[in-house]
């Protein structure tokens, strides 16, 4: 369907860009994102996306808001406190946004329930804060042929990378610890709340490049950005043929 006259209006910024338009507008109004924690980087990539009109958004998290979350999960608000993060969230996009659909997920995301959700989306951001999240999202967008961009950032710094099918997927791109809890937290070594935003953004333009083709995707390539140096570099990955689940001969073939 063309776009109404207020629609023309809220989103003329979006359609004068030569690379999205009306044609593009048109289906982000119609495509259906899912964004997997509302924390620090899905606070900036929920906005962002509610902002510029994407149709139905999926948000799962199975936290509430706590004091510390308010120096960087800018979606949440001091009244906030205690409430569930996805509900947080959804009140945010309604006064932002009343065009968008929400759909809230209040529980922990795990492989019973992660497939079933992640089918009926068109692409998905892995905005989690633990490794072990981000490999069940990453093995199971694999699996299912979903484009999603992970992004994670630590301290001063953070990256991203955005999955296609038949491009690097994550477990190509980082090196996964034998040991659980090998990596530090944001708990022990704390996190600058504008990094987080840097990276929510920049998944949240993925996605919206993807929806609307615009652009070059970060496919087969991790985004490093240091914001202590206020450097960004590009690193470019290999799909692995050994991996385990985006290999030739994969190990990880189902979840659950």
């Amino acid at each position: 369907m063309p776009l109404t006259d207020a629609q023309m209006r809220r989103y003329e910024r979006n359609v004068k860009i030569r690379d999205i338009g009306e044609t593009g507008q048109e289906k982000l109004l119609n495509s259906r994102v899912l964004v997997i924690g509302a924390g620090g980087l899905g606070s900036p990539a929920i906005l962002y996306l509610a902002a510029a009109g994407v149709g139905t958004l999926g948000i799962a998290d199975g936290d509430s808001v706590g004091l510390s979350n308010l120096q960087r999960q800018i979606i949440h608000g001091t009244p906030d406190i205690g409430r569930s993060k996805a509900e947080s969230a959804r009140v945010k996009v309604e006064r932002l946004n009343p065009e968008v659909r929400v759909v809230t997920y209040r529980e922990r995301i795990d492989a019973v329930s992660i497939s079933g959700v992640a089918t009926g989306y068109d692409f998905v951001l892995d905005c989690s804060d633990n490794l072990d999240t981000k490999l069940l999202i990453n093995d199971v967008c694999v699996l299912l042929k979903k484009p999603f961009s992970y992004g994670g950032a630590l301290a001063l710094h953070g990256q991203a990378l955005t999955y296609t099918p038949g491009h690097a997927c994550l477990r190509c791109a980082v090196d996964v610890p034998e040991q659980p809890n090998a990596l530090p937290t944001s708990r022990e070594v704390g996190i600058l709340g504008a990094t987080a935003g840097v990276v929510g953004a920049i998944q949240a333009g993925e996605a919206i490049k993807y929806l609307t083709g615009a652009g070059r995707l970060l496919t087969d390539t991790l985004l490093h950005v240091n914001m202590l140096l206020s450097e960004y570099r590009t690193e470019r990955v290999k799909r692995d043929k050994q991996c385990p689940v985006c290999g030739q001969r994969p190990t990880i073939t189902r979840l659950g």
